[in-house]
């Protein structure tokens, strides 16, 4: 796997829902503030302020692509990657709607992506960076979970299966 193999992030319905609903949100407020009394600057500022600031922190996790190099799966988010090496992986499958019925214990459940930690009855505790949670990939390591969507699921499972337990025989 030394070659860089990349894959999109496409997003589901559920997240062109959520960051649209969100959005919608989070603008509007700064958007009726300036409807206030002028002699009001200092709650306008807290109006502008908090609402765009929450928009642009969570912007900054936005998943933009993985990428698979050198036995390591990088997810691109917008300033960086998270880089989770691959050596000890377990099992890897496709498991559309792997995310259902799962309850977030700490993280973003929608807003440009679901990433963070979440928790289900299937899977148990797991670290989620995904667009799309119809088309979800479980990645299994000894001692953790994750949950990735990328598209060309076919083809990544298969470099991903051939990159790393083809190289432990």
């Amino acid at each position: 796997m030394s070659q860089l193999h990349s894959y999109r992030a496409p997003w589901g319905r559920s997240l062109k829902l959520m960051t649209l609903f969100g959005s919608v949100i989070l603008i509007g407020i700064p958007l009726f503030s300036l409807s206030a009394p002028p002699d009001e600057k200092t709650a306008r500022l807290i109006m502008l302020g908090i609402p765009l600031t929450i928009l642009i922190g969570v912007l900054l996790f936005i998943i933009r692509s993985y990428e698979l190099e050198n036995g390591a799966l990088k997810i691109r988010r917008l300033l960086w990657r998270t880089v989770i090496d691959l050596g000890a992986l377990q099992d890897i499958e496709i498991k559309p709607n792997a995310m259902a019925g799962s309850i977030r214990t700490f993280g973003n459940g929608g807003f440009f992506s679901f990433s963070g930690l979440f928790k289900n009855k299937e899977l148990g505790s797991y670290r989620a960076f995904v667009t799309d949670p119809r088309q979800c990939i479980v990645l299994r390591f000894p001692n953790r979970v994750i949950v990735v969507s990328p598209d060309r699921q076919n083809e990544f499972v298969a470099i991903v299966k051939d990159a790393v337990f083809k190289t432990r025989s």
